[in-house]
């Protein structure tokens, strides 16, 4: 079947090129607040455990449409403000920085909570070892728990990755060029919704298996070592 897409072609690939990018930026932002988040929920110190705890339910809480909004919109003064003082006016938060933000904020939250229930399915035991060979405790979380912990979390984190990339389509209401954004401005030009739309549901289809291929490689590869030979 020949599908026209009367010239958008290009824009459609630049488009998919940057869901690729801010899906990746995201990722990395989330991962490391993920993390962040559940050694704070598990950590003895009570300040730290509120804290993640309050990080997790607050954004988990409010839809990812309107994190978008309010990072995008809501910076506006402080940025302002920040140019001002940097002698630097105009500064403002692209769209782009606004959705790895908000996105990688919301992906956190969410990792937190498998990151969380990872760690906490390490035996006990794993860690008392560890203290009877005289490791410290920042050798055994980077020895004993971590390791662990991607090997159980993976199979979690893939699945978020999966919803973080269909949820790069909320940033095009910011003016992002990503694969959406530009299927609308096909939509309005050609006036054929259903050829563009289409296309995009293909594309994000296709990203969304080479991301599931990805991941089976990933969890192959941490299980190595847990899995027994047939």
């Amino acid at each position: 079947m020949n599908i026209d897409l009367h010239g958008f072609g290009p824009a459609m690939m630049a488009g998919t090129l940057m869901t690729v990018k801010l899906a990746l930026c995201a990722l990395l932002l989330g991962l490391v607040l993920g993390l962040l988040g559940a050694l704070a929920k598990t950590s003895p110190v009570k300040p730290l455990q509120w804290l993640g705890g309050t990080y997790s339910t607050l954004v988990r809480g409010v839809p990812e449409l309107l994190w978008v909004l309010l990072i995008y919109f809501g910076t506006v003064g402080l940025m302002n403000s920040l140019g001002e003082l940097l002698n630097m006016p105009g500064l403002e938060l692209s769209a782009f920085t606004a959705g790895v933000i908000a996105l990688g904020l919301c992906f956190g939250a969410y990792a937190t909570e498998v990151f969380r229930g990872a760690i906490l399915a390490i035996p006990k035991g794993h860690r008392e070892a560890g203290l009877a060979l005289g490791l410290s405790k920042g050798r055994i979380l980077s020895r004993i728990i971590l390791p662990q912990m991607w090997r159980i979390a993976l199979p979690g984190l893939g699945n978020l990755f999966m919803i973080l990339m269909k949820d790069t389509a909320l940033v095009s209401v910011i003016g992002l060029e990503e694969i959406m954004r530009h299927a609308q401005i096909g939509v309005t030009v050609t006036k054929e919704p259903f050829t563009f739309y289409a296309v995009a549901a293909c594309i994000y289809l296709g990203l969304t298996v080479i991301a599931m291929t990805g991941m089976h490689f990933l969890e192959k590869r941490a299980a190595r070592g847990f899995m027994r030979a047939e």
